[in-house]
Formats: structure tokens, sequence, C-alpha cells
């Protein structure tokens, strides 16, 4: 999957959780953790830690709560 559809989906999860009370970067992870596979999650955490370009900042809160590869 490429990194643009990667960005877009991770932005999307944030856009909705925003609008929920409470916390979003939870969630978020929550969500990621839960329903992405372990190739998406590694592949959105390596888009984290080359500086996020694109990600939305709620995704960015939630990237240290989600669960990494091979956890």
């Amino acid at each position: 999957m490429s990194d643009d559809k990667i960005i877009r989906m991770a932005n999307q999860i944030a856009a909705f959780f925003a609008v929920q009370p409470g916390d979003g970067a939870g969630p978020v992870a929550a969500h990621i953790s839960e329903n992405w596979s372990p190739p998406m999650r590694a592949a959105l955490l390596a888009h984290v830690a080359a500086g996020s370009p694109g990600l939305d900042p709620l995704v960015i809160a939630a990237a240290p709560q989600i669960r990494p590869v091979g956890a």
C-alpha cells in the first residue's frame, strides 16, 4: 500500500475522532492497532519516524500508543 493511501486513511480516522468528546489520540491509536495489518502499521510508524509529512497532528500524537509490529 502506498504512503499516500496510508496517510489518507490515518488522517480520515483522526478527523473522525477529532470531533468526538475526550482525547482523540487514544481512540485513534486503538483503532489503528486493532484494525490495521502489521505491514500497514509498520508503514505508518516508519512515516512518523521519517518526520510525519502530511499527517494530521492527532495521528502524530497517537503514534506512540500504536501497537508496534511484532508486539
